[in-house]
This record gives structure tokens, sequence and C-alpha cells, in this order.
């Protein structure tokens, strides 16, 4: 696009004697008066002052530098749900090696599973989900991260195949027979979940999704099949396989909560809060005296092996219900602990509300929520001594330490 420039006179202006006229490098005016001259001073300088020309080179933006910065909105992926000055360290801490061992976990529990305990390393890199690494990322990048337990090689076949060590086939053996070896515990474990439960039944699939924090086996579908006395399997009404437990067991049908009130009163009296709602009238009572009257609503508690779904949804017995269900769920876990996707995963089964996050912030005493607000877990404090270790350990747990330990060697005998 053709422009007009300015005209910078460098020279003090004489008014010219000559009759020609000098041509304008302007678009014409029509304001001009007509007594002056086109080639005049006053001419000059008025169409110098208001003849379009070019900005460009001009800053007319603030330079980033110079601007401030704006801070990046949280997200509930990485919002923690605890503030920071009431986190714990060695519960987040615990979350942190979770993140850091799930290629770990994810990876044995998927190679057990296949012939041989290899895989081709091309299909390797698209089960990220399987195999647990993020999208887009180089399987070989996580192998690398535990040379003891995984290995590439090439193959007869002249292909690059993904499998165990020696030393991670050992342990997966040594796993094996502590499942063994622990049995009965387990099938006490499933046999208390399903009594808890409103109609004694749920969905195999549900259990086996959440298999690891009970320390149940892999085939899980066919080992309940082997204890004919205590479970059986039955088809719900949409077509979905349900495990429903055979009979009752009083023994059983006590929980962790009445177990230690047998032990320790106080103790169980301190671990929940559920105050009572006074008016004015009381206000000024002491403490001994207000926490005696917090007492009368917090005993007696309501058994979680009791039929919850017949109780008032949003009275007090219900929520001491869905507090006690929460407990024992816990304490039924192999590490005392569990995701809160996991805690869900069964809310029709223990009649469990949207409000359960709510309900478990008001009892610190008890539970402490650790993660993002997008995915926290739920840990029983005193099941964890001051350091953040638990204070009876499973075999299991014991097992998976040792696991660890090695996943983060790099070479033999460190």
């Amino acid at each position: 696009m053709a422009m007009a420039w300015r005209l910078l006179p460098t020279t003090k202006l004489k008014p010219s004697t000559s009759k020609t006229v000098i041509p304008i490098p302007c678009f014409p005016f029509p304001f001009i008066p007509n007594s002056a001259a086109p080639n005049s001073p006053f001419a000059l300088l008025f169409l110098a002052l208001t003849c379009p020309f070019s900005t460009s080179f001009l800053v007319t933006k603030t330079p980033k530098k110079f601007k401030k910065k704006r801070k990046k909105e949280g997200s509930p992926r990485t919002n923690p749900i605890q503030h920071r000055s009431s986190q714990i360290a060695h519960f987040e801490q615990i979350l942190r090696r979770d993140d850091y061992f799930r290629f770990l976990l994810r990876s044995k529990q998927f190679l057990s599973k296949q012939w041989d305990h290899i895989l081709r390393l091309d299909d390797a890199g698209k089960l990220h989900r399987e195999l647990g690494f993020p999208r887009g990322r180089k399987v070989n990048k996580f192998v690398a991260r535990h040379p003891l337990l995984f290995e590439i090689y090439r193959h007869t076949d002249d292909k690059m195949w993904l499998g165990f060590t020696e030393l991670m086939e050992d342990l997966v053996e040594e796993e094996k027979r502590i499942i063994d070896s622990t049995e009965i515990e387990r099938v006490n474990v499933v046999k208390k979940l399903l009594m808890m439960s409103k109609d004694k039944k749920m969905p195999l699939s549900k259990i086996y999704h959440c298999r690891m924090l009970f320390g149940v086996p892999e085939d899980f579908r066919d080992w309940v099949l082997k204890f004919p006395e205590d479970f059986r399997v039955v088809v719900g009404n949409d077509g979905t396989r349900m495990l429903e437990v055979v009979r009752w067991d009083p023994d059983l049908a006590i929980s962790a909560l009445e177990r230690e009130f047998m032990v320790d009163e106080e103790k169980v009296k301190r671990a929940f809060k559920f105050p009572v709602k006074h008016g004015k009238s009381i206000m000024d009572l002491d403490v001994d005296d207000q926490r005696r009257l917090n007492l009368l609503n917090t005993l007696p508690l309501v058994s979680p092996y009791s039929d919850g779904s017949k109780l008032d949804l949003w009275t007090l017995e219900a929520e001491k219900y869905r507090v006690g269900v929460v407990h024992e769920f816990l304490s039924l876990t192999l590490e005392k602990r569990a995701s809160i996707h996991h805690i869900v995963e069964f809310k029709e089964e223990y009649s469990l509300t949207k409000h359960t996050y709510q309900m478990l912030l008001k009892q610190q005493r008890t539970f402490y929520l650790a993660g993002t607000e997008m995915n926290w877990a739920v840990f029983l404090r005193d099941a964890y001594d001051d350091h953040g270790g638990l204070i009876k350990k499973d075999p299991l747990v014991l097992f998976y330490d040792k696991l660890y330990k090695y996943a983060q060697m790099q070479q033999d005998g460190e």
C-alpha cells in the first residue's frame, strides 16, 4: 500500500519568488486557506503536521520482561488436599513412593500373566496404561530404572523383547509362596468384606479390581471356587457374576474398633468426634464437661456389620455407621490405607454417600487425607508410627519392602 510520508524541512524556509508550484507528496486538504500559496511556509508546515505517516517503528506493546506475571491457577490434579501447614510429611512421601514404583508394580503384574513372562518391546511401547508409564514416553527409560528386575534382549527372531531377570523370577515365585501360606487370612478378609455389604454379596469384578489392596491372588475368580463352604458365585439380574457369602460367621462380625475397645476403652473414645449441637445456654461449659457431653453422641458406635441401608440417610446413627465402615475397610487392607477411588467402588454395597470427603475430614483424629484434590488417599493414623512405618506388617508388605529395595539398586551387591 502506498504511503504518504511527512516532509521534514532541514533548512530555514524562505519565501520563493518563483512562480513554479512545488508538488506536495500528500493528499489534498480542501480546508487549507485559499489565501495561502501552495509553496508557502504556512502550507508546508500545516501539511507536515497533518499528513498521515507510518508509526511501524514505534513500540506500542509492553515488553514481556515488564509485564506482571500472573500466577498459574491451580487445578484439582495438582492442588494438595491438605493445606501445607497441616500436611504430615511421611504420609505424603508414601504416595510419592507409589508414583515412582507404579511402572514396577504394574509391569510385574502384567508380565506375570504373559507366556514365559516376556513381551515384545514394540508392543510394550503401546501398553502405557497396563505397564504404568506416561503416554508418549519411551518404555526403555523406565526399564532402565530397575536393571536388576527387568531386561531388554534380542531374541532369535531378531526382535527386541522385554522380560524379567532371574532375580525377578525368584521374587515372583517368593510372592506366590507367601500368598499360599496366608490363604486362610485372605479368605477371612473377603468374607468380612461380603458380610459388611448390605446384600452379603457383591460383583466379583469389584474385589478383583482392588485385589492388591487386600493381598488377594491374581487368579481370584478361580481361587474363590476352592472354598465352596465359604463362597458361592451367583448371576445377578443384569448378568453380572456376584460373589456371595454362604454362611454368616459371628466370630468375624467383630470390627477392629470393637476389639480395640475391649483393650483400651479410652483410646476408642478419643478416636472419633461427633459434637453435640448446643445453644448459648451451655456455651460456658468447661472442656471436660463438653467432652462428656460429646461422648453422649459418640457412644455407642454403630457396627459396620449391621445393615446400614435401613438407617435414615442423614441421621447421626447413619453417619457413625459410614465412619465405622470406612475404618473397618481400611483395617482389612495390607497397608491400612486406600485410594478414594477404591472406597467409592463399594459405595452401593456399603451405603456410602457423595459426602464421604466431608465426613472423613471431621474425623482427623483417626483418618489422614493425603494427595491431591482429584486423587487422594485415606490413612489410618493409629496404624503408623511417628516415622511413617506400619506398626504391624503383613508378610506381603515385608515382601514389597524387599522388592522396592532391589528396585532402587543399579547393580547387584550395592
